[in-house]
């Protein structure tokens, strides 16, 4: 029988979108806020799909981070300074949910589990959220 679990993690972090046309061109941040919904087959002898505290420390890796599209002519000076988190294309909600993600199922792999996201929201302001979902997948 497969089983949903979902978990909710807030970070704060920097981040600037390079090809956009607007405040959000500046590097500014936010506190984000990431719900995910993960599916599976529970692990007999656990009784647990995923360990939260693994959802958790996956999304914790953008806490107080800068995060800049891979192209950001901004992260030669910055990292001179400290580790700068990129990502292909500018870092929006959208891109972040699938980084997010990305990252959710390898780790579910590399532990053994069945388990992938069916769902992700990531949250910029208490108004403005991305949303995937991946149920048929």
């Amino acid at each position: 029988m497969e089983t949903r679990i979902y978990k909710e993690v807030s970070f704060d972090a920097s981040h600037r979108l390079l090809h956009y046309e607007g405040k959000c061109r500046n590097l500014h941040g936010h506190r984000w806020r990431v719900e995910i919904w993960l599916a599976g087959e529970i692990d007999v002898e656990t009784g647990i799909l995923v360990d939260f505290n693994v959802i958790r420390d996956v999304v914790e890796r953008f806490d107080h981070q800068v995060i800049l599209n891979r192209k950001d002519p901004m992260i030669a000076c910055l990292g001179k300074f400290q580790p700068v988190v990129t990502t292909d294309g500018d870092p929006s909600s959208e891109v972040l949910a699938g980084e997010i993600r990305k990252l959710l199922d390898k780790e579910c792999k590399l532990g053994g589990t069945g388990a992938r996201v069916v769902r992700i929201r990531v949250w910029e302001s208490d108004t403005c959220c991305a949303e995937q979902v991946y149920e048929d997948q």
